[in-house]
């Protein structure tokens, strides 16, 4: 259940509140999350259990601070990714997408295709920021997407410099089931584990559409100064446009990315 779910339930738990209305941002912020389609005001309503006249008026509150934005085709509000902007991993007082910025672009402009930076969070990989290529057809997701870990380059690189334990919890909640999404899904934990210690000792991590079927993605960790796995680079694309006999040369450039990245975090 979801921190804000008991105000949904019991609505006069609102007149307990210190701020009222601040509780009641919070739930349509909690609402919105849930619904990444996004919200039209009477849907809102409906779910709130809020009069129209407070929905609309938090609504574009919430517009108006970048926390949310209207759809053109349904008028339905939808989350931004400030919320991420906010709350996105920082190594000391260095934001990682800030610092991550100039390199992805680089590697995009290296590569002509996709990049992203993932990070763990609630045991899966989440997409932190993204380049999309430079390619008429391109591979590519939406910053706050999540997936699982296993099945992706980006997430086996950051689970393959786990600790012993952090692992062994990993597989006892997330972990646990491993789906098998494409025939090449790493879906045996024992065949996940081989994986694993083969990409610690290649320094990248190899997502042979094991995810989706046609697309291959390159990937290398991002250290903080512990040499604890904070992110990954990745670079992704048709398998068409990378077969093979190119992962080595796009690991090395996304090795590169990820080193510029983190010399940025020890300024």
């Amino acid at each position: 259940m979801k921190p804000l779910a008991p105000l949904l339930e019991n609505p006069s738990l609102m007149d307990e509140m210190p701020s009222p209305t601040g509780a009641k941002t919070l739930v349509l912020l909690d609402l919105l999350s849930r619904h990444g389609e996004g919200l039209t005001v009477a849907e809102a309503v409906r779910r709130s259990g809020f009069t129209q006249n407070l929905v609309f008026r938090l609504l574009k509150t919430l517009v108006i601070m970048g926390y949310a934005t209207q759809r053109e085709d349904n008028k339905a509000y939808v989350l931004t990714n400030r919320l991420l902007d906010l709350t996105g991993p920082r190594t000391g007082e260095r934001s990682l997408v800030f610092c991550a910025h100039e390199a992805l672009r680089r590697l995009r402009d290296e590569t002509g295709e996709t990049v992203q930076l993932i990070i763990e969070a609630g045991g899966k990989a989440l997409v932190l920021e993204q380049f999309r290529g430079t390619q008429a057809l391109q591979v590519c997701g939406e910053v706050g997407m999540r997936v699982p870990l296993y099945s992706c380059a980006p997430g086996k690189a950051i689970l393959a410099h786990w600790g012993e334990q952090a692992l062994a919890n990993w597989f006892r909640g997330e972990g646990r089931q491993l789906k098998k999404f494409t025939p090449t899904t790493l879906s045996r934990r024992e065949d996940l584990i081989r994986e694993l210690e083969s990409i610690r000792a290649s320094g990248y991590a190899i997502d042979r559409a094991e995810g989706i079927e046609g697309i291959h993605c390159i990937a290398t960790p991002v250290f903080d100064e512990y040499r604890q796995p904070v992110a990954a680079v990745t670079v992704m694309a048709p398998l068409t446009r990378m077969p093979e006999g190119e992962f080595l040369r796009l690991a090395q450039l996304c090795s590169e990315s990820a080193e510029r990245i983190e010399r940025k975090l020890r300024e």
